[in-house]
């Protein structure tokens, strides 16, 4: 490199101009006579299989400057690890591979990379070999230095790489089965563009993520490896949720940005289905499925039955185990990475995703006082009194004779309690037994408080947590008889994992949390009833999303009211909207001063056409003119003023699941939307991943809790 270099000062100094021979007239365009050789700024990416395709795809602007200071500290990089995206990921600089921290990725290849050419069936760049470009950069710092282009190059490919000038470098490819006779490439087929530096080169580059992390948020999918209508997984989804977070914390945030009270919430996948698949259900889904519409069945297999297994009490206990303990081990690992960290934490589930955060919530206990001695006590909780052991009871209701068939069986007094009639049955206990049997369990339960170790509905809360006055659980038999006490009518009976820590705020996003709340029995929920570890709950969904159903009008089941309507990012309703408010309003004024025009006109021709009454015509005119129009005036503002109307009446009151505010929140539809609803339904339960006004209501809450607010409230 120095002797080049003085090589160079030589030249300059023996002959400033460039030699006429060495280039053509073309080539020295946009060259200054004395330029001098400056090394190119190199630039870290990373490698990604997209639609099975390498991609490369470039480090931010500050996980690339980390990386290349770590890669120049003169440390040697066989163990060096440098955290990247957001902490998201590690690259392990020896190995030259990049490392997901939280979840199961496949490992991606880095590179630090100086030189590019385009690609062939795009228009993306490719970076060289860092060996390769090494090559280049040494070839064409000779080039540069003596003046000397024309350069040509063989890549270990057999590619040819031709570096006429600085502004003009191509790449050849060779055409197949040209070498079978020992012949050398030429440069033959499409010739690529190659360019020298990241800066020359049409890439997106982004800024770096905010380094304060203010709030975490766990992220839970629904049916299926796929989250939206480009099958990506949940990790993309959630990538794209995150994106539209930090655009959103520069837009309606700025003054809080500005003054540095904020950095950004961090939002993580948490994935269920993997570990739900590889219990080997599907081999044996496989040995009974159908050969024929193979594709359509594999996707009912790998999708829609995630809503059945849910709803098996063996393979619901795997995805309520597998969702509570990831949720507990990326947050434990989070709290390790980030020591620093003193934010809360939110949990937010899409479509079935939120029925099971909605179930762990329920079930969760207040304390950890609670939990341990929820861990000492028995499962069924007798009074003092009952201390009679099952031979005893036994005896007591004279059926002593079948003591021996329930010792067989290892039936003990609590698993008496827990068996129905048809269990009985199949023990070979007749009808008459068995009755008693049950009957002495349901009077000693309504008596005395023993609480059966009930099969808990999946709303989390059994019918012994909630007083029968309070409606939360009230059930109803085939027959009508008001509350029924035998719980055994399908519900999942799993035992639900305690989170380590405390969720602030649960946002459901399509949830069909209403209607599995309906279907298990349940036909209201108790106003006073909240998360026992959950302060807020907000339901958001698409108002075309043919999974999602309202929370509301389950506690507050004689009111007729309208969700919340969630503001557009920009402000105010969407134009279609407010054309059709604006239309209505319209029709009903014409309505309205059509109709008063009638009551005038079938009040003068019903007016008694007396002499001796003109008098009191007059006034009775005059009153009937006042109240026309007074009737006009009042139906006019009415009309007018709509919005003042609806403020002025009391909020509603919905229950404490949500602190006292509103459950239901409703997106406005897109104008496109809006001609078919039908045609974008399904579109619409996966659009929640882009929407600005979802991740905007989302931040807002969150920084609401810490006292922040948006820069300009949205109207």
């Amino acid at each position: 490199m120095s002797s080049a270099e003085s090589h160079q000062e030589q030249l300059s100094q023996s002959d400033p101009s460039p030699s006429p021979n060495s280039c053509s007239s073309f080539e020295l365009l946009d060259m200054d006579a004395g330029s001098l050789y400056e090394p190119v700024s190199p630039y870290w990416f990373y490698c990604k299989i997209i639609d099975s395709k390498e991609t490369w795809i470039p480090f931010n602007s500050e996980d690339s400057q980390q990386l290349e200071e770590a890669y120049g500290s003169g440390k040697d990089c066989n163990g060096r690890v440098v955290p990247t995206d957001g902490g998201r990921y590690d690259v392990h600089l020896g190995e030259r591979m990049r490392y997901a921290v939280y979840w199961d990725e496949l490992a991606s290849e880095v590179r630090r990379c100086t030189w590019f050419y385009k690609g062939d069936k795009d228009n993306k760049y490719v970076p060289y070999s860092e060996s390769f470009s090494q090559v280049l950069e040494e070839t064409y710092m000779l080039a540069v230095t003596l003046d000397e282009w024309k350069k040509k190059l063989e890549s270990p490919n057999r590619e040819i790489i031709i570096l006429h000038n600085p502004k003009l470098m191509v790449h050849y490819q060779p055409v197949a089965g040209s070498d079978e006779w020992g012949s050398t490439p030429t440069e033959q087929g499409r010739p690529r563009t190659v360019k020298r530096g990241v800066e020359n080169i049409s890439v997106d580059i982004h800024c770096g993520e905010p380094l304060q992390i203010d709030h975490l948020v766990f992220v839970v999918h629904g049916i299926g490896p796929a989250c939206d209508l480009r099958f990506r997984s949940i990790v993309q989804c959630v990538n794209d949720f995150r994106s539209v977070s930090l655009n959103l914390l520069q837009t309606h945030f700025k003054k809080a940005q500005e003054n540095q009270q904020i950095g950004r919430v961090e939002f993580l996948p948490v994935n269920w289905h993997s570990p739900l698949h590889s219990t080997g259900v599907d081999v044996d889904l496989q040995r009974i499925t159908l050969p024929s519409i193979n594709r359509l069945r594999h996707f009912t297999n790998d999708t829609i039955l995630d809503v059945f297994f849910y709803n098996s009490p063996t393979y619901c206990q795997t995805i309520v185990d597998t969702v509570a303990s990831e949720m507990n081990r990326i947050y434990t690992l989070f709290l390790q990475r980030n020591p620093d960290f003193k934010g809360g934490v939110s949990i937010a589930g899409h479509s079935l995703g939120s029925l099971i955060l909605f179930d762990i919530l329920t079930n969760q206990k207040e304390s950890l006082g609670d939990m341990d001695s929820e861990k000492d006590a028995p499962n069924i909780v007798m009074d003092e009194g009952d201390t009679l052991t099952l031979e005893e009871g036994l005896k007591k209701l004279q059926l002593s004779e079948f003591f021996n068939i329930f010792e067989k069986e290892k039936v003990d007094k609590e698993a008496l309690a827990l068996c129905t009639d048809r269990d009985l049955q199949e023990m070979g206990i007749p009808l008459g037994p068995r009755k008693k049997i049950l009957n002495y369990f349901r009077t000693r339960k309504n008596s005395t408080g023993i609480n059966r170790p009930t099969l808990q509905p999946a709303s989390g809360v059994t019918i012994s947590d909630i007083p029968k006055e309070s409606g939360f659980c009230s059930k109803t038999d085939a027959t009508g008889n008001g509350d029924y006490l035998d719980v055994g009518i399908g519900q999942v009976s799993v035992k639900y994992p305690r989170l380590i820590y405390k969720p602030e705020i649960f946002f459901a996003f399509g949830s069909p949390i209403g209607m599995f709340l309906t279907v298990r029995g349940l036909k209201r929920i108790d106003p006073n009833y909240k998360f026992p570890t959950c302060k807020g709950f907000f339901n958001i969904y698409h108002p075309f999303d043919p999974v999602a159903y309202r929370i509301e009008p389950m506690v507050v089941p004689g009111v007729e009211f309208e969700p919340m309507l969630i503001p557009h990012h920009k402000g105010r309703k969407r134009m279609h909207l407010e054309l059709r408010e604006g239309l209505t309003r319209m029709s009903m004024d014409l309505k309205n001063n059509l109709l008063g025009s009638l009551r005038m006109a079938w009040k003068s021709f019903t007016r008694a056409p007396y002499p001796a009454l003109q008098a009191s015509e007059t006034t009775e005119e005059t009153e009937a003119e006042s109240e026309s129009s007074s009737e006009k005036l009042s139906d006019v503002n009415t009309e007018e003023t709509p919005v003042a109307v609806k403020e002025e009446v009391p909020p509603i009151n919905v229950g404490m699941l949500n602190g006292g505010q509103r459950i239901d929140y409703v997106l406005q539809e897109k104008p496109i939307e809006s001609f078919n609803e039908y045609l974008f339904a399904l579109q619409s339960h996966l659009c929640y991943w882009e929407s600005e006004d979802t991740v905007l209501l989302v931040l807002k809450e969150i920084y609401q809790t810490q006292g922040i607010f948006l820069d300009q409230p949205l109207q």
